[in-house]
């Protein structure tokens, strides 16, 4: 079992993707999704009153609406994506008529923007394109000569809905029935069918008294019947062994998303330590302040 910030990196993975990795999701990738490969960025797409809409235009917009295309179908994307930008088009040339782009929120909400791209630039070019393969893979090494290995066993149970039910079924064994047998007939749990096999496992992953009863046997033995929340138990301990780090293979991609997440955060650290920022209202700066210390 392979544990990153001090949890399972196969069951955190999803807990990983933080705002930064959003930046990740660049035009390129993007119009992947919507064009076949080898496209020239530079193809006209649509055009209104004889300006072009190009593939370019395409991706950027399938970046900045990339929630938004999650509830459209593949084969939809591109159309809707077109009709978005057309009607932009209209609009913009509409709002130039009319000197919108003279304002000063126009020039506020512009310098908005050409700040949020550089970010986007800046990400993926200074922290995502620095990090390599071998830096992955150099922190996948670290990760796993950190880690201990861990005991795990393998057992199988047969679960009944009461004590009378599981006394007799003990009684059975005791007398020489096979427990897998006995467990595809008797066992009211899922694993029935399967002999009672529930795999393997680590300390933590079963409900309390299940995990001190079978951690209690030895290889072989079959335990009294446990009571638990979800019923009784008998309990063969069929194995045990010591955990193994999963294979680079199964854990690169969430190895390199703590990567990017470290880069991004002592990277904003540094940039933070060499600026002076003054935060004028107290109960933010407060607020801030506890957000980043959790």
């Amino acid at each position: 079992m392979l544990v990153l910030k001090g949890k399972n990196i196969i069951d955190s993975a999803a807990k990983l993707v933080i705002f930064a990795l959003f930046l990740l999701m660049s035009a390129g990738m993007a119009q992947a999704q919507l064009a076949p490969l080898f496209v020239d960025p530079d193809d006209i797409v649509a055009s209104v009153d004889g300006v072009g809409i190009t593939e370019r235009e395409l991706a950027f917009a399938a970046e900045d609406m990339a929630q938004d295309l999650q509830s459209i179908p593949q084969g939809e994307q591109k159309a809707f994506l077109v009709g978005i930008l057309i009607d932009m088009k209209l609009m913009a040339n509409e709002a130039r008529k009319l000197e919108l782009n003279q304002s000063d929120v126009f020039a506020l909400r512009l310098r908005y923007l050409e700040e949020r791209a550089l970010r986007r630039a800046f990400f993926a070019t200074q922290i995502n394109q620095n990090i390599s393969d071998e830096d992955v893979r150099a922190a996948y090494e670290k990760l796993i000569a950190e880690q201990a290995p861990e005991e795990q066993l393998r057992a199988r149970h047969i679960l009944l809905a009461s004590l009378e039910d599981a006394q007799g079924v003990k009684a059975e064994l005791d007398a020489g029935a096979n427990f897998e047998d006995m467990a595809r007939e008797k066992s009211t749990g899922p694993s029935g069918p399967s002999g009672g096999d529930l795999g393997f496992f680590s300390r933590g992953q079963m409900v309390s008294e299940f995990e001190d009863a079978v951690f209690a046997l030895e290889v072989g033995e079959v335990s009294e019947p446990v009571q638990t929340q979800f019923g009784w138990h008998i309990i063969k301990l069929e194995e045990k062994r010591q955990s193994e780090p999963p294979a680079f293979e199964q854990v690169a991609v969430q190895v390199r998303q703590q990567l990017l997440i470290e880069r991004f955060d002592s990277t904003v650290e540094q940039l933070k330590s060499l600026a002076q920022i003054e935060i004028s209202d107290p109960r933010v700066a407060e607020a801030l302040e506890q957000r980043l210390g959790n």
